[in-house]
């Protein structure tokens, strides 16, 4: 057992390089023996895997992500943690750090930099504050990566995973699914972390799709319309399209019945099929 997931150990690193946890940057350190493990093996990782991982803390989930893959990168944000991943993480000699934000780093390349002619998988532990953003991020920059595989608010995971057209689906999971096949791995318990956050985890998979499942000419405008649609939840479909879009309802009800959908329908009904079709309709229209 890695001594990594020993509370008192990782304390007293943390401590010995006067590292306190910052609120405002979501952290809260994994030390549950047997997440890790599990994490790393299913994230896909082998010996021709690089590995990006965003966000490592104390290294707990990098230091088993590099038992399995031949390098790992890992970009963290906190300057602080580099004498910490230091010591961690020294053991390892496939493992680089970088000292930076994942939402501003040129990731096409570092994965060409650090990668080349190698299978790369992303694998974190995020933080939840930048959740959405990150996955967004990834999958709309289309990187050349097989999956992502991450830990997030388990409320997060179930809308993230939730089948476009059913009641716990959102923007964020007709985005998700047009990019990825994605699937809730196991749940997380908030006693698993130091600090104890105030909600459950679950880690996710996200693996890319050699093609999305719906056709779309216009993407931006296929996701202007699924963001549109689910601006205001509470109100029929024909009402979040029209203040989303800024067209009149009229226009709006004629597109709604080209696409074969009825008026009174809300935006969890909608499938990808039914998105696509809206966003057909609205470029006939104009």
């Amino acid at each position: 057992m890695s001594r990594l997931t020993d509370i008192s150990y990782v304390k007293g690193v943390l401590s010995k390089n006067g590292f306190t946890f910052s609120k405002a940057l979501g952290q809260n350190f994994l030390v549950n023996p047997s997440v890790c493990p599990r994490m790393a093996e299913l994230s896909g990782c082998g010996d021709d895997t690089g590995v990006i991982e965003i966000g490592p803390g104390a290294g707990v989930l990098t230091n088993e992500l590099a038992s399995l893959a031949c390098k790992v990168v890992a970009v963290e944000l906190d300057k602080r943690l580099l004498p910490v991943l230091d010591e961690t993480l020294a053991e390892h000699d496939n493992v680089k750090i970088i000292n930076g934000d994942a939402m501003k780093l040129d990731l096409h390349k570092l994965i060409a930099e650090e990668f080349p002619g190698k299978k790369v998988v992303i694998c974190a532990n995020l933080p939840y504050y930048i959740t959405s953003p990150i996955i967004m991020r990834i999958l709309e920059e289309k990187l050349p990566v097989e999956s992502l595989t991450v830990m997030v608010q388990k409320e997060a995971a179930d809308r993230i995973c939730a089948e476009p057209g059913t009641r716990e689906s959102g923007a964020i999971s007709a985005a998700v699914h047009y990019y990825s096949a994605p699937e809730l791995l196991f749940k997380v318990s908030r006693g698993s972390f130091i600090p104890a956050p105030k909600v459950d985890s679950a880690v996710i998979k996200l693996s890319i799709l050699k093609e999305p499942p719906v056709s779309i000419e216009d993407e931006a405008l296929f996701f202007r319309v699924i963001k549109a649609a689910f601006s205001q939840r509470r109100k029929t479909l024909s009402n979040s399209l029209s203040s989303g879009l800024s067209l009149p309802k009229s226009e709006i009800a004629a597109v709604l019945e080209k696409a074969c959908i009825r008026p009174n329908a809300r935006a969890e009904e909608m499938t990808m099929a039914n998105f696509a079709a809206i966003t057909r309709a609205l470029q006939q229209q104009t």
